[in-house]
């Protein structure tokens, strides 16, 4: 175990350069004492880690030092596999550059190991987008990509719901979300996010940017989507659903709206009371009709005199068929 613990230190300083021992210690799950014994038993050891004081201080390897072992176990291997999306990596314009790295990778593995990361490619494959879900136009992501690596400015003409428009973006990251590939950029004072198939043209600009220190990635999308949730659902419905309703909530509501719904215990006919937020009252009634009769909104009430209005009008346009028996066959 200790050992295990030595070299993710090891490689993890030699991936990030400067790190401080309460990063090492949360990283290896371990108290601050078990990692000064750690760096202790590392310098004995004739690794050249140095120590730096101060706010920006940490510990660290000498200038120049490299250790060629990856460490990697028969499980890492298979996992890194788990990780490869072939399908995403052609969009980038990088199929070839991944396929060569994966080639390598697996000439470089002792024998176990390589037959762990074929079993695991062998047994599993990752399709990211969503079902029934049309293509996509992604003719612009390689240039997109190459824009970001290289911190290049992008004019870009942008398709939104209510037009066209024209933007100067520097392209911070690209994000890949339920199968379409999104564009996070900063323009003027604000970050923002561009979905790429809606990219018209674009060209690259023959200057550099500089990204805002701090901006992680990773941090701004999740709270970007969260924001965007909240302000898609700034309402509350209260609603019965029947057992059946119940077990529909997670094909059919959004995973914001199913993380805050608070329900209550099933009454006599087994059907229970949920509060939940909702998007506006013509938005929300689309939702809530996919439950069919499996659910009856109790307010508030203008959520519930959409529904009847959107019920009478359905109901009128098949008046003609009212009364016919259901096994009967529909005729034109």
């Amino acid at each position: 175990m200790r050992a295990s613990r030595l070299l993710s230190i090891l490689t993890t300083l030699q991936a990030k350069g400067r790190v401080t021992a309460q990063a090492l210690a949360d990283e290896c799950e371990v108290s601050l004492r078990t990692i000064y014994r750690d760096v202790d038993a590392l310098s004995a050891a004739g690794i050249p880690v140095y120590s730096e004081r101060g706010n920006t201080g940490g510990y660290r390897l000498l200038d120049g030092y490299r250790t060629r072992l990856n460490g990697l176990s028969s499980a890492e291997a298979e996992a890194l596999f788990l990780a490869g999306l072939t399908r995403q990596t052609a969009d980038l314009g990088l199929s070839g550059v991944a396929a060569t790295a994966r080639t390598k990778l697996l000439a470089a593995m002792p024998a176990e190991v390589r037959a762990g990361a074929d079993r695991m490619r062998s047994r599993f494959h990752l399709d990211a987008p969503a079902w029934f879900g049309e293509g996509e136009s992604l003719d612009h992501l390689p240039t997109v990509a190459d824009a970001v690596w290289r911190e290049r400015p992008l004019r870009i003409r942008y398709r939104s719901w209510t037009g066209e428009r024209d933007r100067r973006v520097e392209p911070l990251g690209i994000v890949l979300k339920g199968g379409a590939w999104y564009l996070v950029g900063q323009v003027e004072a604000s970050v923002r996010t561009y979905r790429i198939s809606r990219i018209l043209s674009l060209e690259v600009l023959d200057e550099r940017f500089a990204r805002p220190d701090p901006f992680d990635l990773e941090v701004h999308w999740t709270e970007s989507v969260q924001r965007l949730d909240a302000e898609l659902h700034p309402h509350k419905a209260t609603v019965r659903l029947s057992p059946r309703g119940i077990r529909m909530m997670d094909s059919i509501l959004p995973a914001y709206v199913r993380a805050r719904a608070v329900i209550d215990a099933p009454d006599a006919d087994g059907w229970r009371t949920a509060t939940m937020p909702a998007a506006t009252p013509e938005h929300a009634v689309v939702e809530l009709l996919r439950f069919g009769t499996e659910i009856e909104i109790l307010g508030p009430l203008e959520l519930r005199v959409h529904m009847v209005a959107t019920v009478g009008r359905l109901a009128e346009t098949y008046r003609e068929l009212e009364g016919r028996p259901v096994s009967t066959p529909l005729t034109s």
